[in-house]
Order: structure tokens, then sequence, then C-alpha cells
């Protein structure tokens, strides 16, 4: 659980050329992920990174960087949507004022929307807008029936596959709000198969996932086991993305806000990474391992990272 305060602008660049740098060998593909780099004291400015401090191994092997930059400036563009599990309780009305309160507050370099998990699809209110003020119109009551989601991560697949935008050089992220019960695989497995399609449909879109864990209705979460199974299967798409997993025990959470506060800090100080890589043939989602050397800053980087043939590079 993270209580951090402050509530961090939301910055990003501009990215002139392609991210990618055309691979110089043949067999090579080439990546690129967004990687977190907080700083550990939660009021310090955010944190300068250089690339020599950044080390990338895919599949276990040494890779090699061909862009890092941190995504501060306020001209580019910051892409979320917040993904609202349909079968959450109705109580989650409440928060909404939190909720507001963040999408308001944001800079108008970041195009938000909001959708809800229906049937294994993302339903979206509206597109993606910078209009904050239009947006928090189309935010409305989860149904609140048992099971209405089918599987959270059945929407957060829907969602990659038909991401509302095709601009790839803006950032992707996603706040799933959802109790992260998988209806379809009711015991804990952290080789879910319907979680690890999630992941690698993540990853070839390029989101960065978050979630806030809030308890839906139904039998499902009346018990410790399928709760605490919910919120392990959510902390590991988190990390499997680069994003980060929010909870207070196994109830719902009193507020909100510092959920938000945090993710508006972790915008504020990402960086994004460009690779080579030996390419297995076809484009593929790889194992990544992101190190930084910088005792001052913790980081959070996609364990996985799709991997494509450079004339593929930027490709939607």
């Amino acid at each position: 659980m993270i209580r951090p305060s402050g509530v961090v602008a939301i910055a990003a660049v501009i990215l002139i050329a392609s991210p990618f740098a055309r691979a110089q060998n043949e067999g090579e593909g080439q990546g690129r992920v967004i990687v977190t780099a907080l700083p550990k004291q939660n009021n310090a400015p955010p944190a300068a990174v250089p690339q020599q401090d950044v080390q990338v191994e895919v599949n276990g092997k040494k890779a090699q960087i061909t862009h890092w930059q941190p995504l501060r400036s306020p001209d580019s563009t910051v892409e979320l949507v917040i993904l609202i599990d349909d079968s959450a309780r109705a109580s989650l009305g409440r928060e909404f004022s939190d909720i507001t309160h963040f999408v308001q507050t944001l800079p108008p370099n970041v195009r938000i929307a909001f959708a809800y998990m229906e049937n294994g699809r993302a339903v979206m209110s509206g597109p993606l807008s910078a209009d904050h003020a239009k947006v928090v119109q189309q935010i409305h009551l989860p149904i609140g029936g048992p099971g209405i989601s089918a599987s959270p991560y059945f929407c957060l697949s829907d969602l990659a596959k038909h991401w509302p935008s095709e601009d790839r050089t803006a950032r992707r992220e996603v706040m799933m709000i959802t109790d992260g019960v998988d209806r379809y695989e009711m015991r804990y497995d952290p080789d879910d198969p319907y979680v690890q399609a999630a992941i690698q449909d993540s990853a070839r879109a390029g989101l960065v996932v978050y979630s806030i864990y809030w308890r839906s209705e139904g039998r499902a979460d009346r018990s410790w086991y399928e709760n605490n199974a919910g919120q392990n299967l959510l902390l590991q798409l988190a990390q499997a993305t680069g994003g980060n997993s929010y909870w207070e025990g196994m109830g719902n959470p009193v507020t909100l806000q510092p959920y938000f506060e945090d993710l508006s800090r972790r915008l504020n100080n990402q960086f994004e990474l460009s690779f080579t890589a030996p390419l297995r043939g076809k484009a593929d989602v790889e194992s990544l391992k992101v190190k930084v050397s910088n005792s001052s800053v913790k980081v959070s980087a996609p364990q996985q990272a799709y991997v494509v043939p450079g004339e593929m590079a930027g490709q939607p």
C-alpha cells in the first residue's frame, strides 16, 4: 500500500523523430517501453538519470540502448483510460469526487477517457479527450451486477487490442478499478492464462497498467481467498507492465486521492527507452530486465516488451 503526498504536474516530451533507431544488422529487432524512475523521497524533484546508468537485458542477453529520454515536456501527449469494473460495488460513487478532481487537474497534454468492463469488453464512455470538464461528465455508477465484467483481464485485452488512438508517440496508460478476480480461473494461479494473455496484449500495445482494488458485488468477494487472489493477480499485472497496484487491506479504501496523487507523480517521472535486441524470426513479446545504477531512484519497468523488425518500428 502506498500513501504518497503532493500532486506533481504531469509532463511529457514530443519526439521529433521516430523513437526507434533502425536495426543495423539483419536479425535485430527493436523495442520501446516506458520506465518510471521515482525519487525515493516523495517531495524530491524529478531525478536526472543519464543513459550510462541504464542497462537492458532481453531474454537474459544484453541489449543495446538506442534512445533514453525523460518525458517532461508539456508539449507531448499522454493517453490515459480509467477502466472501471461494471460489477464494482455502487459505493464507488462516493469516490467520484476524488476521480473527477484528478481528471480536472490534469494538464492539457493529457487525453483521457472512461471505459467500463462489460462482458469481456472495454466499453468506452467517450473518446480520448483533452477537454477534461467534458470527460468528467461521462463517468457513471457501475451497474453493480455480479460478474458483469466476465473477467477484468478479458476487458484489458480488449482495450489493448482496440486502443482508441493510433498515436504511437503518446504514452498509453491504464488505471483499472476492479477486484481483480478472474471468474474463469477462480483459484489463484500466477500462470493464469487470461492474466498472461492480458500482459502480452498490453506489451504489444505499449500499455502501462495500474490498478486500484475495489470490491465487486457477489459471493466471489466475500472470501479472504478470492480477495487475496484478485489483489495478487493485479499486482502481477502491474509489475509486468511497469505500473503499480494500490490497495488497502481486504476492504475498499476510504479515499482514492493518495492513489491518484501517486499516479500523477509517476507520470512526471517517466522515461522512454528504446533498444535493439536479437529477433527470433518475427515480432514477439520477449522477457525484459531494466537495471538502473542510481541509488536515489526507485525503478518500475516492464518485465516484458514487444520486439519487432526494424520496418515495423513505430507502426500502430
